[in-house]
Order: structure tokens, then sequence, then C-alpha cells
């Protein structure tokens, strides 16, 4: 068996998680890609964010994400694979970016969590407030379960 999969039968192949899961694995986590559209097309930048009264917080630099996720609908996705008990888990953020003022208050508690792994400046805060979210926990499926023949390139790999 090939690491990261699992034939355990007690784990569903697929679970859609509560609301109140999906807060949790975020919590746990704190690296997401953020999609956003700039101009004519989607673009996704990695962030690290924190979790603060079920709305999720990022810094960035005055740059095109800044541009194009101020006031506008974004989607924010996490996840996470445990290899060795052999299942993953995603969830998917929808909401409206809004500027986080920088008070005080705001710097000494989540803004100070904070720590994005890009040198730079980072002095623009935004928070997403989600008017829909959904995760999902699924079994890593081994390849030859996925439905679909695999070219002999990829089979020999496996075997």
């Amino acid at each position: 068996m090939l690491v990261g999969m699992t034939t355990d039968a007690s784990i569903p192949e697929t679970a859609n998680l509560p609301t109140e899961e999906c807060w949790k694995l975020l919590r746990d986590a704190s690296v997401g890609r953020l999609a956003v559209w700039v101009h004519d097309h989607p673009e996704i930048f990695p962030i690290n964010y924190k979790v603060d009264h079920e709305t999720l917080v990022f810094r960035t630099g005055a740059s095109t994400k800044l541009a194009a996720a101020v006031g506008r609908m974004v989607a924010l996705e996490a996840d996470t694979a445990d290899a060795d008990a052999g299942i993953a888990w995603s969830v998917v953020v929808k909401g409206q970016a809004t500027a986080q003022a920088r008070t005080p208050e705001f710097l000494a508690s989540v803004g100070n969590m904070l720590f994005p792994w890009e040198t730079g400046t980072k002095d623009h805060f935004l928070r997403i407030v989600p008017e829909e979210i959904s995760g999902r926990r699924f079994r890593i499926a081994a390849p030859l379960t996925w439905g679909s023949r695999l070219d002999e390139a990829t089979r020999a790999g496996l075997e």
C-alpha cells in the first residue's frame, strides 16, 4: 500500500462537515489559498490567516491581492492531509473582504498573531466575513481506485 492511503472502512469515503467543525479545522490551520478576480481572470494567492470571531483575517502589502480583494467577494480554501491516517479535509469560505482598521485593540490581539511567510511590508489587514462555509473530510484513495484508466507510465510508477 502506498503511504497516505487507507483501507479503513470506518472512515467514510467523503463526509460533509458541519459549520462548527469547519471553524475548528480553520482554527487549527494557518495557511490557505485566497481566490480573487483580477481584471478578466482568476488569481490564487497563498496567505497566512487567523480566525477571529468566525471571520478570517490576513495581512498583505499594497499589491494586486489587496486591490482585487478589498470590497469584493473572495474565496479562501484551506486543507490538510494526514498521510499516516490516510485522511484529508478541505474547507472553503466565501465572503466579502473588507479592510480592517489598525486599531490598538486589533493590533494587540489578532494583528499581533499574523506572521506572513514572505518578506516585505505587509501593513494592510483584510477581514473575510463569510457568507458561505463548507467542508468535507475524505479518505485518500489509492490511485488504482480513481475510476479512470492509468497510462502505462503511471501504472509502472505504482508497481
